[in-house]
């Protein structure tokens, strides 16, 4: 072990310096991804950006007319499908959810070769018109150079999460001219943390990416929108509502993409590293009726923004991107969703503006203000990510008057999406899983474990024949204030509680009166049964339910609220006895 890997691993100056080397990696990643991505739509469109172009032929193809577009999708399958199949499944889709599952529960490790292929397939997939965007992806790639250096040097878990975000931070920062987006989006949705040396050492990751991809890229944003301003105080209250608008809107483009990629999962009944070919049949179709819909479509965004479209084609436009969006993730497509949330949002606010432009032309304002708004509530409704949204805009436009009617249709936004759905556009693809984030990482794990492995034996059981005073001793020493009633076989009958004896005590004769007439029927599981199927009846009961044998015929113990809680937050100790599981919690 040399000293300076030493250094590396554990100084803070050698979390700088691989802050330092990731940042450069994720800008030279993303220069190359830009690059790839212009040179496959060059080759499968014949032109730099298709979108915006309309009803062209393709130079290459230019006996095929307007009607290459059925192929593009299908020879770009043909070629990512297999790729993405026989050497990074994770780099199907759109990204960020995998890299959030691997920061909060794989440590941060993320496979070396997947920064290779999702660079390949996600070009190849945009190149050949699918209708996604450049986040994921490049999120993807510059968390996997991160991860792949962090295990070269050996960096313990905390640090390689940092790396990962370092590497996200770096290529969103690049890809998109926006190094302060690219530190919000790494630490609002990679890391979820804002501890002051991870910020530090993502801006620094951030800086020097965006350096790079200036100097490669050139020193412009990668969309050029329109001046902002706000003409009257009245204003805000438009606003407002388009944040409304749009929380809903971007909560309907997640339930729809996910219920299109089901479809898809449905449908389709061969190889899985044939999908997208097959698939990019029918996608091929929704870019003939509607080309504008080809890539990542940034013309198209751009001029819906300056109010070259009418209300009506904005609105055929955003229903076009969810499906082609949608389209494009359920045939196996690889491509961010960030992106298509901003076209949405934009066609969303500038049909609203030329609506209340046509209504109130004298105090509603230019109709390109509502476009901008548009795209970061839709954005905020879609993902949650406020402080992201709002930083975004704020650097694409460079206008600081942008900043107060932003937040609050953001603000707006995310609060209805928080009321609509517990999920983003991201965490639903987890959860979809069987993997909640918010949960304790070992969680979902133990959901799947028998209540045998964490139920407390029974202590001892009362006859069904038992007067009420021998029913008094015997709870005397019951831990959960109530004890199994059996009958003469052992067969389980119901429950005898404390309070339901207080009562009998009150009323009856103790020496005469026998517990049988006494029995409650709380709700029971089976000792076979999951901790997840067991929950609901946990719910409906205040305190312990009995644990029945495989049969549903014999008690074998108690599963409470507490044991459940400990195996999922102590689960070393779910299996000890009360005592000892005391002493440890």
């Amino acid at each position: 072990m040399t000293r300076g890997a030493a250094l590396l691993r554990s100084s803070d100056s050698g979390l700088l310096l691989l802050a330092l080397i990731i940042g450069a990696g994720a800008g030279l990643g993303a220069v190359v991804f830009r690059w790839l991505i212009k040179t496959f739509t060059r080759v499968l469109s014949g032109h730099a950006d298709f979108a915006g172009i309309g009803h062209a032929s393709n130079p290459h193809v230019p006996w095929l007319g307007p009607y290459f577009v059925l192929l593009a999708p299908v020879v770009a399958g043909l070629l990512y499908g297999p790729l993405v199949y026989f050497f990074a499944r994770e780099a199907r889709g759109h990204g960020v959810p995998e890299v959030m599952y691997a920061v909060a529960r794989k440590g941060g490790r993320i496979a070396p070769q997947v920064a290779a292929v999702k660079a390949l397939a996600s070009a190849l997939c945009i190149g050949g018109g699918g209708s996604v965007g450049r986040e994921g992806p490049i999120v993807q790639i510059g968390s996997a150079l991160g991860s792949t250096l962090g295990r070269v040097v050996k960096v313990a878990e905390p640090r390689m999460r940092v790396l990962v975000a370092c590497g996200a931070a770096g290529g969103i920062a690049a890809t998109f001219n926006a190094p302060l987006a690219g530190v919000f989006f790494a630490m609002e949705l990679i890391l979820a943390d804002f501890a002051a040396q991870s910020f530090g050492m993502v801006v620094l990751s951030s800086v020097i990416a965006s350096v790079i991809g200036r100097a490669a890229l050139g020193n412009k944003p990668f969309l050029t929108l329109p001046t902002f301003t706000v003409d009257h105080l009245s204003q805000y209250l438009f606003f407002a509502l388009l944040g409304v608008l749009a929380g809903g809107v971007g909560v309907a483009f997640t339930r729809i993409m996910y219920w299109i990629e089901d479809a898809c999962d449905w449908a389709w009944r061969g190889p899985e590293w044939l999908r997208p070919a097959v698939g990019g049949l029918v996608l091929g179709v929704v870019l003939l009726v509607l080309p504008q819909m080809y890539g990542v479509g940034y013309p198209v965004l751009g001029n819906g923004v300056a109010g070259k479209y009418a209300i009506g084609f904005l609105i055929v436009l955003l229903l076009g991107k969810v499906v082609a969006t949608s389209l494009t993730i359920g045939i196996g497509g690889s491509g961010g969703v960030f992106a298509p949330s901003l076209f949405i949002g934009a066609m969303l606010g500038s049909a609203y503006g030329q609506g209340l432009h046509d209504i109130l032309p004298g105090v509603a304002g230019s109709a390109g203000a509502y476009g901008l708004i548009g795209m970061g509530a839709v954005f905020a409704g879609s993902s949650r990510a406020p402080i992201t949204a709002v930083v975004i805009m704020f650097e694409l436009t460079g206008e600081y008057s942008i900043i107060l009617p932003l937040m609050v249709a953001i603000v707006l936004a995310t609060g209805i999406s928080h009321l609509l759905t517990p999920d983003t556009i991201y965490t639903l693809k987890l959860r979809r899983r069987g993997i909640d984030l918010d949960a304790p990482p070992h969680a979902e794990a133990m959901m799947g474990e028998l209540v045998s492995q964490i139920m407390e034996p029974t202590e001892q059981t009362v006859s069904e024949h038992e007067t009420l005073t021998g029913a008094v001793r015997a709870l005397a020493g019951s831990r959960h204030g109530q004890l199994p009633v059996v009958d003469d076989e052992g067969r389980y009958l119901g429950v005898i509680n404390r309070r339901d004896l207080a009562e009998a005590l009150s009323t009856g004769d103790r020496d005469v009166d026998h517990v049988a007439d006494w029995v409650e029927h709380p709700p029971t599981v089976t000792c076979d049964a999951t901790i997840e199927a067991a929950l609901p009846h946990l719910e409906d009961t205040q305190g312990p339910v009995p644990v029945l044998d495989a049969g549903s015929t014999a008690v074998v113990g108690w599963l409470s609220h507490q044991q459940v809680l400990t195996a999922v937050y102590l689960p070393g100790a779910a299996g000890m006895p009360p005592a000892q599981r005391s002493a440890t919690s």
